[in-house]
């Protein structure tokens, strides 16, 4: 206990499927004062021999060959000899060298088809490339953050202080535990997991101050919808009054859907494939990987900026003639539009749910991902079977008369359809995650 009295600081990890951010704020402030929330610019390898301080970590590691690196070239601030390339120098030469890259660790870490904790990762890579398990990859990422504060706070040790590490709602047990786990591991001794949704309605509190109390009421209910780079969390959280305060309690938590942002750079991915099959060019595997994370970087270049039209994407190829045989297409604001919101985000009636079909493109990197990537149809059937499980618990037959869209007008799309009579209805609804940032999203 004596340790925890010591924490000068709490200090809270966003441990995402594409990024990881570590923000802090100072424990032992006056009470009456908002506590000043800092965000830890983290050290990192941009590119052999290149240190750069961002604000994020990429959820990447990259496996060189053994001649590929020489060791004056992987050094860091306080380090000669980093045990790993992660960060922004992982993605880059990965989006080259996809065989050589771990993506997606923490999707492995809650796949429960696969041992968690054997090193099979890349996935698919040839015999010399380096393996290392979702768990040790996840304990990586954590070290270089824990590395990186230590070498700013060389008086506070990360190890010292509270932590706090963000895992999605629909996380299971095991899942749960194996990040418990490389926290553990990595040295964290003060140690609390919070689900993302609550972590977002903490953050729009936060952001808000007093005034969130005369935004929502007693028996509102509040949808979160969070959209990562992995996964796609859905919970519904009950305002309540406790000793006369407005209190947030969560009520219903959905099914761990693998449906985020990696399923859109596929999706990307596919499309150009498609077009450049139309022009008789043919991918191997490995170029469709390398695609796909080029079109990661388009596709958030794109919808940061409604002005830009289109991204080069250039597609790397292997044999002596590398540069001329490298193809080359691009990306355009119109087809990240069209795929994203017809395909991910297209208006529906609240009846139609998502549609069990054969696995198909989208799977065939190995993680189950959704089958249908219609994030509102999984929307609407959370919504519905949350009402249902209400009604099973309800004396009230009332229920059955329920109309979720009443003095609701002017949703797009629902104007002429016939509407569910189960469908459980939000008061509020709290969007999360980087793609819906996007104003051509929202």
């Amino acid at each position: 206990m004596e340790n925890q009295h010591t924490a000068k600081y709490s200090v809270g990890i966003d441990l995402g499927t594409t990024h990881c951010v570590l923000s802090y704020t100072e424990k032992h402030i006056d009470a009456t004062e908002l506590p000043e929330v800092h965000v830890l610019p983290i050290a990192q390898l941009t590119a052999p021999g290149t240190v750069e301080s961002k604000d994020q970590l990429g959820s990447f590691l990259y496996q060189p060959h053994e001649h590929e690196m020489n060791s004056a070239s992987r050094v860091l601030p306080w380090s000669s000899e980093p045990t790993a390339l992660v960060g922004a120098i992982a993605r880059n030469l990965g989006s080259k060298t996809p065989i050589r890259l771990v993506a997606s660790a923490k999707s492995w870490l809650c796949h429960g088809g696969v041992n968690r904790r054997d090193a099979f990762l890349p996935a698919g890579s040839p015999e010399d490339v380096s393996k290392v398990s979702p768990l040790r990859a996840t304990e990586l990422y954590l070290e270089h953050l824990k590395q990186a504060w230590d070498h700013t706070h060389p008086d506070a040790a990360l190890s010292d202080q509270e932590v706090t590490i963000t895992v999605p709602a629909s996380f299971d047990p095991a899942a749960r535990d194996l990040t418990a786990e490389a926290a553990r591991n990595t040295g964290f001794e003060h140690l609390t997991l919070l689900e993302e949704p609550q972590a977002a309605l903490y953050s729009w509190i936060n952001n808000s101050g007093d005034a969130w109390r005369d935004e929502v009421n007693v028996g509102d209910i509040v949808l979160v919808v969070d959209v990562g780079g992995g996964t796609t969390d859905l919970s519904l959280v009950e305002v309540t009054e406790d000793d006369g305060n407005l209190s947030l309690n969560r009520i219903a938590v959905g099914e761990h859907i693998l449906l985020g942002g990696d399923n859109m750079d596929l999706a990307l991915a596919y499309r150009l494939k498609m077009k450049l099959a139309q022009q008789g060019k043919e991918l191997a595997p490995w170029q469709i990987q390398a695609m796909t994370h080029a079109c990661r970087d388009a596709k958030e270049s794109l919808l940061n900026d409604a002005d830009l039209h289109s991204v080069p994407i250039v597609v790397p190829s292997r044999g002596s003639k590398l540069l001329g045989a490298t193809l080359k297409t691009e990306l355009t604001q119109q087809e990240v539009q069209q795929t994203l919101v017809d395909g991910f985000f297209p208006s529906i009636p609240v009846s139609e749910h998502p549609v069990q079909k054969p696995r198909g493109a989208l799977t065939q990197m190995g993680l189950p991902y959704a089958q249908d990537a219609g994030i509102t149809r999984h929307i609407a059937a959370f919504l519905t079977k949350q009402a249902s499980a209400q009604g099973d618990h309800s004396s009230e037959p009332a229920a059955q008369s329920f109309d979720p869209f009443a003095n609701m007008a002017g949703i797009h799309g629902m104007e002429n359809q016939p509407v569910a009579q189960d469908f459980i209805k939000p008061t509020a609804i709290l969007f999360n995650g980087g793609v819906l940032k996007s104003e051509l999203l929202a």
